[in-house]
């Protein structure tokens, strides 16, 4: 069945929420992708980009091409994560800044109902496999982001690894992009360029970035067409794990100064709630149910 007009714009609201996420350093793009229900769909057309459509492009067969990468759908869901990415670049780091506990209290109640709604895919938790996925990706998961972020060079062959990198955490669930970016030292640096428009800098991390996703998601295809609840258990370990990067409240026990003379945080240690509980509450219970509606909708609308 083809999709509509409405169909795309879904689809680019979709699209626009992965790239709010994309931004955040704690949460996945993958994350809202499996719960809005375009994971599968999302991985085999990525997937689909290789020599064999290569060749079609480079033959001037374009139309075939177009189809054969399900061109409409990654357009219109590339759209929705530029335009947020784009527009919402500023604003999201502002509010990590200036408004942490009730940013981190929306995106925690996101990744825990995320977690759980993942989980309801997995049909054999009795089986040992399952549960010893689960535990590596959720040990992984924490391992990262307890891990200290390193000092790290701005040349643009790094920049293109950084890219390659990070792209592979933005379409898993539970592994946020932005926060590998965070430990490779380039977070505000690409942020930076994003908001100023560098062009050189955002083409050669879009570079790495395309490599990188095209050769990952073959890998991720593979297992969830083989291994897919073995799969979805590491998948839902790594949403668990990632708990502890957006727990709400935290102490900066160190910071740097960036290239334009602000000092920013660069390690943080989770501590008990001290300030804006209750507005902190009623953002998790949002962020809760805010999935749990998306769920339901994408549960009604069959991915075509």
């Amino acid at each position: 069945m083809e999709r509509k007009l409405k169909d795309y714009a879904v689809l680019m609201l979709k699209g626009m929420g992965m790239g709010a996420a994309d931004v955040v350093p704690g949460v996945s793009g993958g994350t809202i992708a499996f719960i809005v229900g375009i994971y599968d769909e999302l991985i085999n057309s990525i997937k689909s980009i290789n020599l064999e459509s290569l060749k079609l492009f480079f033959s001037g067969k374009w139309a075939t091409f177009w189809k054969k990468i399900n061109g409409n759908f990654l357009f219109f869901l590339l759209a929705g994560i530029g335009i947020s990415v784009f527009s919402l670049a500023k604003l999201i780091t502002w509010l990590l800044i200036n408004q942490p506990i009730l940013v981190w209290s929306f995106f925690f109640g996101l990744v825990l109902a995320s977690t759980w709604f993942v989980s309801k895919d997995i049909k054999e938790w009795k089986s040992w496999k399952t549960w010893v996925a689960f535990v590596i990706g959720a040990v992984v998961a924490f391992y990262i982001t307890v891990a200290t972020p390193a000092e790290t060079p701005s040349n643009l062959l790094f920049i293109f690894l950084c890219g390659a990198i990070a792209i592979c955490a933005m379409i898993l669930p539970g592994i946020s992009g932005s926060f590998i970016l965070v430990l490779l030292g380039k977070y505000f640096f690409i942020m930076d360029a994003v908001k100023t428009l560098d062009v050189v800098v955002i083409a050669v991390f879009g570079a790495g970035a395309c490599i990188g996703i095209t050769s990952f998601s073959r890998i991720l295809s593979y297992a969830l067409a083989h291994f897919r609840n073995i799969t979805l258990a590491v998948l839902t370990g790594f949403m668990l794990g990632s708990l502890n990067k957006v727990w709400p409240w935290k102490e900066v026990v160190e910071t740097f100064v960036d290239s334009h003379g602000e000092v920013k945080p660069l390690i943080e240690t989770n501590i008990l709630p001290n300030a804006h509980v209750p507005e902190a509450v009623v953002l998790m219970v949002v962020g809760f149910f805010l999935v749990y509606f998306l769920e339901k909708l994408s549960a009604k609308t069959p991915v075509r």
